[in-house]
């Protein structure tokens, strides 16, 4: 079984490391918050502490 040299090795572990940062930074920037959500908890969590004696 022949062997790998060096700088493949080399080459192999730049390439991934490249994709992997791509990857991560792709997944960063596509996740988009929604706000009209977080509105309704937060109106949500003041509503629940009216008490009603």
């Amino acid at each position: 079984m022949p062997q790998m040299a060096p700088i493949k090795w080399l080459s192999l572990f730049i390439i991934f490391s490249i994709s992997f940062i791509l990857f991560s930074i792709l997944n960063y920037y596509s996740y988009i918050p929604s706000s009209p959500k977080s509105f309704n908890l937060k109106k949500s969590k003041l509503n629940s502490l009216n008490w009603k004696w």
